[in-house]
């Protein structure tokens, strides 16, 4: 499975904005030269991040994005559901079915493809797992990093 850079981005600009909580909101043009990305492509991330009740926007000229909610209660799948769309990885097409492999089958086919039910699982597992982390647990693990941004944030000029 391949995300795309969006959620790379937009994770990253989750977690700094947690950082800036009390600097919220923070304006595209800062998040963007921070991160020295394009800022039209990082709106639109950021705006899907919006539109799924994980971002807010403040308009005008001390406007700019903040989270909607308390860091502990977006999970990392949030974001990735948000960016990337529902996300199915794998897609069982029951090929089994076709050509001669699938004549005279019988009822063998009564039961899920034994594949698509492992990769159903595995999928599963790995929505849990990002389920199951927040963008607070990202925040926590690079305690480094909130200095830094703090630190040298303010350095940016809108």
């Amino acid at each position: 499975m391949r995300m795309g850079e969006g959620v790379e981005w937009g994770l990253h600009c989750c977690v700094t904005l947690g950082w800036l909580e009390d600097r919220a909101p923070v304006s595209i043009r800062r998040l963007a030269a921070w991160f020295d990305l394009p800022q039209e492509y990082l709106k639109k991330r950021l705006q899907a991040l919006a539109r799924a009740g994980i971002l807010t926007s403040a308009p005008g000229v001390r406007g700019g994005w903040s989270l909607a909610r308390p860091p502990e209660r977006i999970t990392v799948m949030e974001v990735v559901t948000a960016l990337e769309g529902p996300l199915e990885p794998f897609q069982c097409t029951e090929i089994r079915r076709r050509g001669e492999g699938g004549r005279d089958a019988g009822g063998e086919f009564d039961q899920p493809c034994g594949i698509s039910s492992m990769m159903r699982r595995a999928e599963l597992a790995w929505r849990r797992e990002l389920a199951g982390h927040t963008i607070a647990d990202l925040m926590e693990r690079a305690p480094a990093g909130a200095r830094r941004t703090r630190r040298n944030y303010d350095r940016l000029v809108d």
